[in-house]
C-alpha cells in the first residue's frame, strides 16, 4: 500500500525509480484507517536511513503515513539544514500526538555512555512519552541499545572489534508472529562496537530474545507483548551502505577489518556486493506494522 509523506521529499525519486508508491501527504486520507508511523531518525545520513525504512515499510498492506522527526535539542551536521527544516518537525512539535508505531534509529555514539550524549534526556522523555502514547516501538542499533538501558536497566558491553558484516542468525523462538515467514537460519547486517549484556537481558524475565547469532550475539528482543522490540542489526541497510561505511572508516585512518559475509570473494577491490538480507528484512517490518503497530489485527501473545 502506498506511505504518505511530504511530496517533496527527495527519497520519492529513488524509491519510485523501484516502483514504490508514495502519495503527498495533502491532508486527506483514502478510505479506511491510516496507520501512522513516527520515527525519530538519529542517523547521520538520514536522507539514506529515509529511503531505507521507507523502502521496508512501504510493502505492508495498510495505507502508512510518515513524520521524520528530529530531537529539539540537538541538530546533526551531516545533513542539510534546509533538508530538516522542510521535511522534519521537532520533538516538541509532536510530543501531544499519538502514533501507531514509532521507530528509533541508530545513531554514532556507541562509544560514549550513554549519559554522555547530549540529547540523552530529551531521548529518556522521549522512550517514556512512546509508552502512553505509541501502540509499539521499533528499537534499532544504538536505538535498541540505548532501549534496553533506559526501561530495563541492561547495561552495554564494548567489543574488542567493531562487528561489521552480514552474519548468519537463527530463530528462538518458533511461532512468534514477529518471525512468521522466516527461515529457520537467515542473514542480518550489522554494524556496531558495542552490544548488550547478554546475560542481563537473559536474566530479566521480562524480556523474551527471539533471535540470536553465534558471530553477532543477541539480535531481537521483545518485551511488554510486542510493544517494544528491539533489534541490534540493520536489516533496513540498502545493499552498499556497508560499503560507504568501510571506505569512509578506512578514509579517515582508521583501519577498519572488511565487513565480514558481505563482498563477492570477500574482495572490497570490486565493490560488488551479494545482498542476501533482503527477504527476510522485508518480513521483519512487515511483521511489526501487520501484528503490533496496526491495532485491527494487535497480536495478543499468550501468557506463559
Amino acid at each position: 500500500m502506498p506511505v504518505i509523506v511530504n511530496p517533496e521529499l527527495p527519497a520519492i525519486a529513488t524509491l519510485r525509480d523501484e516502483n514504490i508508491c508514495l502519495l503527498p501527504c495533502d491532508g486527506t486520507d483514502a478510505a479506511g484507517r491510516t496507520l501512522h508511523i513516527g520515527i525519530l531518525n538519529l542517523m547521520p545520513l538520514k536522507e539514506m536511513t529515509e529511503v531505507d525504512l521507507l523502502r521496508l515499510i512501504s510493502a505492508a498492506p495498510q495505507q502508512i503515513k510518515v513524520d521524520f522527526i528530529e530531537t529539539s535539542t540537538y541538530r546533526g551536521r551531516n545533513t542539510p539544514h534546509q533538508h530538516l527544516d522542510r521535511f522534519y518537525m521537532r520533538w516538541d512539535e509532536v510530543s501531544d500526538r499519538y502514533y501507531d508505531g514509532f521507530i528509533i534509529t541508530g545513531a554514532p555514539v556507541e562509544k560514549k555512555a550513554f549519559e554522555e550524549v547530549f540529547y540523552w534526556p530529551e531521548l529518556q522523555e522521549i522512550m517514556d512519552w512512546t509508552r502512553t502514547h505509541v501502540t509499539s516501538t521499533l528499537y534499532i542499533c544504538w536505538g535498541a541499545l540505548a532501549g534496553l538501558y533506559h526501561h530495563y536497566g541492561i547495561g552495554k558491553v564494548m567489543l574488542p572489534r567493531k562487528i561489521s558484516g552480514v552474519f548468519r542468525h537463527r530463530i528462538l523462538e518458533h511461532g512468534h508472529p514477529l518471525l512468521r515467514g522466516f527461515d529457520d537460519e537467515f542473514l542480518v547486517p550489522h554494524s556496531r562496537y558495542s552490544e548488550p549484556d547478554t546475560e542481563a537481558v537473559g536474566n530479566d524475565g521480562r524480556l523474551t530474545v527471539l533471535t540470536d547469532s553465534d558471530e553477532a550475539g543477541i539480535h531481537i528482543v521483545t518485551a511488554r507483548d510486542g510493544r517494544e522490540v528491539f533489534v541490534t542489526g540493520h536489516s533496513e541497510y540498502s545493499p552498499m551502505t556497508l560499503d560507504y561505511e568501510y571506505r569512509r572508516d578506512c578514509s579517515v585512518g582508521i583501519n577498519p577489518e572488511v565487513p565480514a559475509n558481505y563482498y563477492r570473494n570477500d574482495d572490497p577491490g570490486k565493490g560488488e556486493v551479494v545482498v542476501r538480507w533482503r527477504s527476510h528484512a522485508q518480513l521483519l517490518f512487515t511483521n511489526w506494522i501487520n501484528n503490533f503497530v496496526s491495532p485491527d489485527t494487535l497480536y495478543k501473545l499468550p501468557a506463559r
